[in-house]
C-alpha cells in the first residue's frame, strides 16, 4: 500500500467527538502531512441527519445519512465515533473486510467483540486501533499492547468512569445526597438524561474487560465482570469513610488470583493517602502493578471531545504511517487461557453499616453470625442514636474475610430481631 499520495478517512459520526476528529484534521492538517508524509483527506461523513448544520469546516457534499455510500466511499482509514453496539459493530466489520484500518472509541463493541474483530482485521491484512475506547486521552491501550508487554501483569486498579468519579466527588466534599450530585453532573453535561450505564457500572465493566483482556492476554468477556452501582452510597458512608481515612471511589480491579483472574467494578474504600483516592472530579486513573515496571500510574481526563480526539487522533496517525510505509500490522495475540475467578472467592475487609435496636444483646448476635462463617471483626462504632425510635447505627470494620462467608454472615445479621436495617456494605480496598 505504500506510493500513497493521501490518506483517504471516512468519518462514521459527527458528533460532540466525531466533530474534535474533523476540526483537528482541517486545522492541522500541515502538521499531520509532515508527520505521515502525504495528506490525510476526508473523503465522506456519515450522520443520521445530513441537513443539519454542524458549523463545522467541512465541505457539505461530503456529509451523507447514507450508510451504503458511505461505506462505498474510496478510503484507507475508517474512524467509527457513533458510539453503541449496533449498526457501529455491522459498519466496522464491513470495513475491515474491504481492507481498511479502523479507528474507533467504542468501548462496547471493542469490550464485547474484541478478539473476533481483531482477528478479522489480522486476516484482512489490516488493524482495529482502540486506544479511545478507555480512559479518554490517557494512553493505556498503546502501552499495555507495547510497553508493558515484557512484564507479567499482576493486577489493575483503575478509576475509569468520570460521571460516577465527580458524583462520588460531590458526594464526599458536600455531604450531598446522591440524587443532588446527579443532577448537578447532568445540568453540567458530565451525565446523560438516562445515567444507567456509568451509575451502574456498565460502562466501566466494558473498559475494564478490555484492559484486562490486553494485562493477561486472555478474553475477558463483559459478563465476567462482578458489576455494583453506586447509587446505594449515602453522605454518612462518606463521612464515616473519612473518619475511618478512607475515600470512595468506584473502583475497576483486575487482579490475577491463584492461576485465575479476578475481574470485578464496585465501590471501594481507599486509604486516603493512595494516588488514587486523590483522582476527583471528572479525572480517571489507571494503576498497573507487573514485575519489571513495578507499579506506575496513568491519569489524566477520561472523557470529552479534546481528550478524545487526542487519542483518535494518534491512532488514525499510527494507521496512516502504516499505510505510507507499506507495513504489515502485527496482530495482538490472546496467549493465555486464564479462568475468570468467581466473586464468591474474593478475600478483602469490608465496611458494614447497621442500623440496629438500641438495647443490650445486640452486637453480641452480630458477632456470633460473622463467627459462626469465620469473619473476624476488626473494630465496631456506634455512629448515631435515636432515642424517640430507641435505634443505633453502627459501623463494623471487618478483618479480610472470603466474599461467601462475610455475604452469609450479613443475610444472618440482617434476620435478627434487632436489626432494623442493614443500610449499607462496602469493601474495602487497601
Amino acid at each position: 500500500m505504500g506510493g500513497r499520495s493521501q490518506i483517504g478517512i471516512t468519518l462514521l459520526g459527527l458528533g460532540v467527538v466525531g466533530s474534535g476528529v474533523t476540526r483537528a484534521l482541517v486545522e492541522k492538517a500541515e502538521s499531520y502531512s509532515r508527520r505521515v508524509g502525504v495528506p490525510l483527506v476526508i473523503r465522506r461523513a456519515l450522520v443520521r441527519d445530513a441537513t443539519r448544520d454542524r458549523g463545522l469546516p467541512l465541505d457539505p457534499a461530503l456529509i451523507t445519512a447514507d450508510p451504503e455510500q458511505a461505506l462505498a466511499t474510496d478510503c484507507d482509514i475508517v474512524v467509527e465515533v457513533m458510539g453503541g453496539e449496533h449498526p457501529a459493530r455491522e459498519y466496522i466489520e464491513t470495513s475491515l473486510k474491504q481492507g481498511r484500518y479502523v479507528v474507533t472509541a467504542n468501548k462496547e463493541v471493542m469490550a464485547k467483540s474484541g478478539p473476533e474483530l481483531l482477528a478479522m482485521a489480522s486476516g484482512a491484512g489490516t488493524d482495529i486501533l482502540y486506544e479511545a475506547s478507555v480512559g479518554g486521552g490517557i494512553p493505556i491501550i498503546s502501552p499495555l499492547k507495547r510497553d508493558l508487554s515484557a512484564n507479567e501483569i499482576t493486577s489493575l486498579r483503575a478509576i475509569i468512569n468520570g460521571t460516577t468519579n465527580y458524583i462520588l466527588t460531590r458526594m464526599s466534599r458536600e455531604e450531598i445526597s446522591f440524587g443532588v450530585a446527579l443532577r448537578q453532573a447532568q445540568e453540567l453535561g458530565y451525565a446523560e438524561p438516562d445515567p444507567t450505564n456509568d451509575i451502574e457500572g456498565h460502562d466501566a465493566a466494558y473498559k475494564l474487560a478490555i484492559l484486562s483482556s490486553l494485562a493477561f492476554h486472555t478474553y475477558v468477556r463483559p459478563e465476567h465482570v462482578y458489576r455494583e452501582g453506586i447509587t446505594h452510597l449515602t453522605p454518612r458512608d462518606f463521612r464515616y469513610a473519612a473518619e475511618l481515612g478512607y475515600a470512595i471511589k468506584l473502583l475497576a480491579v483486575a487482579r490475577q488470583d491463584g492461576g485465575g483472574i479476578q475481574v470485578r467494578v464496585h465501590p471501594a474504600l481507599l486509604p486516603v493517602d493512595e494516588l488514587l483516592a486523590r483522582v476527583d472530579g471528572v479525572l480517571n486513573a489507571v494503576q498497573v502493578e507487573g514485575d519489571l515496571i513495578g507499579r506506575v500510574l496513568f491519569q489524566g481526563a477520561g472523557a470529552g471531545a479534546l481528550p478524545t480526539t487526542s487519542a483518535i487522533m494518534g491512532d488514525v496517525l499510527d494507521a496512516a504511517r502504516s499505510i505510507v510505509q507499506g507495513s504489515r500490522p502485527s496482530p495482538w495475540r490472546y496467549t493465555a487461557d486464564m479462568a475468570v475467578r468467581p466473586m464468591s472467592d474474593l478475600v478483602s475487609r469490608h465496611y458494614i453499616r447497621v442500623e440496629v435496636s438500641d438495647r443490650p444483646g445486640v452486637l453480641a448476635g452480630i458477632a456470633r453470625c460473622f463467627g459462626d462463617n469465620g469473619v473476624s471483626i476488626a473494630s465496631v462504632i456506634q455512629k448515631e442514636t435515636d432515642e424517640a425510635a430507641q435505634t443505633a447505627e453502627i459501623v463494623i470494620m471487618t478483618h479480610a474475610a472470603r466474599e461467601a462467608a462475610v455475604q452469609t454472615g450479613i443475610a444472618q445479621i440482617g434476620e435478627l430481631e434487632d436489626i432494623r436495617q442493614v443500610c449499607g456494605v462496602i469493601r474495602v480496598e487497601d
